[in-house]
């Protein structure tokens, strides 16, 4: 398909970047399990010479991937993780990134762990408040980095202003949309120059692949990451391609049941005396619904919320869970329940979890799209 532009998201889902085997007719765009292709001349081949470089299951994957992201260009990796690897190999010793300070573990693990002995320079800030983000930037800063509903706090960023301040400041504005996947929410329409994935959660959503992609309509930030894509070769395998684009086959159907079922969980634990406070962008009570309601089409399945007590009550709870499954990770059609203090964000220090709200009685929900009544049940009966 040439022209995604009058098409559907969820026909984009479907049909996007692929097309029938030319070879056989196969529907189902094949498992290209070759590491090199055959060379009529020197240099003289079919758009292919090595997998490292490109793959043609990799190939329909990222067009896929592009259309629904509204993009030029998609690049896929083997984790979320390398993508950011990628994405912060285009600084120097000397830059500096303003991120939000409510993020996911291991963006904090990689950034002040891995990169910031390396010269690049950190500021985290709450980008929820405009006037603190501005603050932030300095003349050496390079990129603007947002997630948005925030890892595990669910802070809803406004895009637009953020990544517009970003553009006066000469930043790139990149854009961490693994929790709302671009069924209910599209940065690159928003301003916004990067888009990231971690694969692994709601795009591929049955927690059975590992990966990341990128997404840009920026003809130079492609060229440039396309060329540390190839260099670095955190490139994922054709079968794990094969399984994400079976996975976005069905997002669009899925995040609505997650969706469906995280409000009607958020509005059971708001009303439930054993707990202190719900977050969830759906919820009139978040701090940021109004922004929520303007860049999203829809509020996702994430849920976070404090109980009453401590780490005992909060540990007691998640041992009780029958159908949600004590796990990290996120976006899969099971539901999945966590303690972010313990589990992923442990690599965050604990003064800084402390003023960010992640306490010992924060626990997290990934909303699956089992049977609501259920979900509701399992979360009941372990309260009790």
């Amino acid at each position: 398909m040439k022209d995604n532009t009058k098409l559907g998201f969820g026909t984009l889902a479907i049909h996007a970047g692929q097309s029938p085997d030319p070879v056989s007719g196969a529907v189902m765009t094949p498992i290209y399990q070759t590491s090199t292709y055959a060379q009529a001349s020197p240099g003289e081949h079919k758009g292919y010479e090595y997998s490292r470089t490109d793959n043609p299951t990799r190939t329909a994957y990222q067009g896929c991937v592009a259309a629904l992201e509204s993009a030029k260009y998609a690049l896929a990796f083997s984790s979320g993780l390398a993508t950011m690897d990628a994405i912060m190999h285009t600084l120097r010793p000397g830059d500096h990134v303003v991120c939000c300070d409510d993020v996911y573990g291991g963006t904090f693990r990689i950034f002040d762990k891995v990169f910031k002995p390396f010269g690049i320079q950190f500021t985290f800030a709450d980008l929820s408040d405009l006037k603190s983000a501005g603050a932030a930037f300095t003349p050496k800063t390079k990129l603007l980095w947002l997630e948005t509903p925030t890892n595990p706090m669910l802070k809803v960023l406004d895009i637009q202003a953020l990544a517009n301040l970003a553009r006066s400041k000469n930043a790139l504005s990149v854009v961490d949309n693994t929790f709302m996947s671009p069924y209910f929410q599209q940065p690159l329409k928003l301003g916004a120059d990067i888009v990231i994935h971690s694969i692994t959660k709601y795009m591929n959503g049955h927690s059975d692949v590992v990966g990341g992609v990128i997404a840009t309509s920026n003809d130079e930030v492609y060229k440039e990451l396309k060329f540390l894509q190839n260099s670095i070769g955190a490139v994922p395998g054709p079968f794990d391609c094969f399984l994400v684009m079976r996975g976005l086959k069905t997002l669009h159907v899925r995040m609505e049941r997650h969706a469906s079922n995280a409000m009607a969980i958020a509005k059971y634990l708001e009303k439930h005396p054993k707990i202190e406070r719900v977050i969830y962008p759906g919820l009139e009570s978040h701090p940021q619904h109004a922004v929520a309601r303007k860049q999203m089409s829809g509020f996702g399945g994430m849920i976070t919320f404090f109980i009453k007590g401590g780490l005992p009550e909060a540990r007691s709870f998640l041992e009780k869970v029958r159908i949600f499954a004590l796990a990290e990770s996120l976006g899969g059609v099971e539901s999945l329940i966590e303690h972010p203090a313990i589990m992923t964000h442990a690599s965050v220090p604990a003064e800084t979890r402390k003023t960010l709200g992640i306490h010992d009685n924060l626990v997290r929900i990934s909303a699956g799209i089992e049977d609501v009544k259920d979900l509701l049940a399992d979360l009941d009966q372990a309260l009790q």
